[in-house]
């Protein structure tokens, strides 16, 4: 910590964060979780439970003149053995809407994943760092540090050279949304360049983020935390991870939608709800899972591992669950005039692969987040868009 200011020390506290469904107490400090304690305590593997801990979407939010701030941090970080350290998390600094500054905190816990298929992990010890902005715009402001959304964040200290003021309450929307690793931000450079971020800016909204690497799977659980959680707008991405998973056939895919659906609708009957389909993805628009890593040695890349010849007896693609949604969404509406569809390729298609190919196969870089992004504000939140305003 620099000793040059007279610094003031604010406890952080969950009134004091944005995005997150609960938080808990740890030794160091405050995680915040993107599923409740109940979800939680159901969650049945080590990949959702390091996915909805990892902060996308998050952020501290409050008002300051401070010039430095500081943000004392434990993170914890993901690697896969045999494969290079990812850079460390940013942290976003937004000052009135606008990125001013971007930190990153070494050393941390280290998470080592050495099976990808079962993920198993080993954990390392490490200590705490701190995040530190510095040169920001003088006078009274609305800060939001966005957390990493790669990096499990304990919340340590924040010190500023200015006091800090509870966040003005800005009257906006909350847009809920539930996807996969994309959702999360794969592959996207820092947290508010994740196409969800990108799109909550674009609508004037505020973002709860429930993108779960590797485990958008229909499960009751994330439903049931999507129906308690307050929302004037939501979203559901349905459909990649249980392809690439093989988690499903047809025939248990369409009531799990129907259900997920129906679990939502009882906390929120009369909410616009938004189902989209999957992007264009290549290796698994008529091939079905498991998907499986394919490294060559410098590029990981996936492909898809099932017989295209099996969908006749129920094996899903992503072509197959584009129909099944579109015809699931089109029963439903008949009494549902707030539901709605929207096909994934309107987000991503063939023209925008052509332009911006996906570098791994499966996940979009920061051009893609920012094309998806663009393309969901546009179909959703613009004039006749089902989040569009009533003055549009």
């Amino acid at each position: 910590m620099n000793t040059e200011h007279d610094w003031i020390t604010t406890p952080v506290t969950a009134d004091m964060l944005r995005g997150f469904l609960d938080v808990e107490t740890t030794a160091h400090g405050l995680l915040p979780h993107r599923l409740p304690a109940r979800a939680r305590r159901q969650i049945p593997d080590d990949q959702l439970a390091v996915a909805e801990a990892q902060p996308s979407g998050v952020r501290l939010a409050f008002r300051t003149r401070a010039t430095t701030i500081e943000l004392d941090t434990l993170p914890t970080k993901r690697v896969y053995r045999g494969f290079p350290a990812p850079p460390d998390g940013v942290y976003d600094l937004l000052a009135d809407g606008r990125l001013a500054a971007q930190a990153t905190v070494p050393g941390g816990n280290v998470r080592t994943i050495t099976d990808m298929v079962t993920q198993s992990a080993e954990l390392r010890e490490g200590p705490a760092g701190t995040a530190r902005f510095t040169d920001l715009p003088a006078g009274d402001k609305d800060v939001e540090i966005w957390l990493p959304h790669t990096e499990i964040t304990e919340l340590i200290a924040l010190r500023t050279d200015a006091p800090v003021e509870a966040a003005r309450d800005n009257g906006r929307r909350v847009w809920l949304h539930h996807g996969s690793s994309i959702s999360h931000g794969s592959n996207a450079a820092h947290p508010t360049a994740i196409w969800p971020a990108l799109a909550a800016a674009h609508g004037g909204v505020e973002l709860v983020n429930l993108g779960f690497g590797g485990s958008a799977l229909l499960d009751a659980f994330t439903a049931r935390a999507m129906r308690d959680a307050p929302a004037d707008l939501i979203s559901l991405k349905i459909g990649i991870n249980i392809v690439n998973t093989d988690a499903m056939r047809l025939r248990a895919f369409t009531p799990a939608v129907h259900g997920f659906l129906d679990t939502i609708r009882e906390g929120h009957p009369t909410t616009p709800l938004l189902v989209v389909s999957p992007i264009l993805c290549p290796v698994q628009e008529d091939t079905p899972g498991p998907l499986a890593p394919d490294f060559d040695g410098r590029t990981l890349r996936f492909k898809a591992t099932g017989d295209p010849a099996e969908r006749a007896a129920g094996r899903l693609t992503l072509n197959v669950i584009r129909d099944e949604l579109a015809r699931i969404v089109d029963r439903r509406a008949a009494d549902d005039p707030n539901l709605h569809y929207l096909d994934g390729r309107e987000l991503y298609g063939e023209t925008d692969y052509a332009e911006l190919p996906l570098p791994d196969g499966l996940h979009p870089d920061s051009a893609g987040h920012r094309r998806i992004g663009e393309n969901f504000a546009r179909h959703a939140f613009g004039d006749g868009g089902p989040f569009a305003t009533e003055s549009g």
